[in-house]
């Protein structure tokens, strides 16, 4: 049995996995949690084969999240269910300790695929994704300016494009304020723009609104 916990901060989500893996003998739903903080609360609490994790949640968003699962609950796996694109934040999510990427577009059995790759031990993104790791496309501007970015530049990237201020960056991802700066620095350095609206055009560029 794979003991699953669910963390998305959409009750109609939580819902919906529920009501699926109810049918699925070999998976069971232990918990739900309503945002990042009270998933990491939950998986202290408990024995989770795998955590489903939203990657965008209130409190503690879903790359920090997976840094601390992965140094306090090192146990459990991670599999990321998000809306947001692959080509974004697979990588992102993979490198900060992530076992797999599915997007919420997935049909059921795609899901339930990912969880047993993942509970056998296995990695997971997509056949696209895959194909886009294997072969340099260098066509895709994109895709290059995303491959400049480091996990954290991209997830300051995301929530200056929310337009989060420097506080609150820097309270989300428990950093003081002057690294937030220095991550702006370098962003703007590494993406060849001079203000703060060419920024946020480029995080429209690679999808992160």
């Amino acid at each position: 049995m794979i003991n699953v916990l669910i963390a998305d901060d959409h009750a109609v989500v939580r819902k919906g996995l529920r009501l699926l893996f109810k049918q699925i003998s070999d998976i069971n739903i232990v918990d739900e949690a309503i945002d990042g903080e009270d998933a990491l609360n939950k998986l202290k609490a408990q024995h989770v084969d795998i955590v489903l994790l939203d990657i965008d949640m209130p409190k503690v968003n879903g790359i920090t999240a997976i840094r601390h699962i992965k140094k306090d609950i090192p146990h459990t796996k991670i599999l990321i269910l998000s809306m947001h694109p692959e080509k974004v934040y697979a990588i992102s999510a993979l490198k900060a300790g992530a076992s797999g990427f599915v997007s919420k577009e997935a049909d059921t059995d795609t899901i339930i695929s990912a969880i047993r790759k993942i509970d056998e031990g296995g990695i997971y993104i997509s056949n696209e994704l895959a194909q886009k790791l294997a072969f340099d496309e260098n066509a895709h501007r994109p895709s290059r300016l995303y491959k400049k970015l480091s996990t954290r530049e991209i997830e300051v990237l995301k929530l200056l494009s929310a337009g989060k201020r420097n506080k609150e960056i820097a309270e989300e991802l428990a950093i003081n304020e002057k690294t937030v700066s220095t991550y702006k620095a370098r962003l703007l350095k590494k993406l060849d723009v001079t203000n703060m609206v060419e920024l946020i055009n480029h995080a429209r560029n690679l999808d992160l609104y």
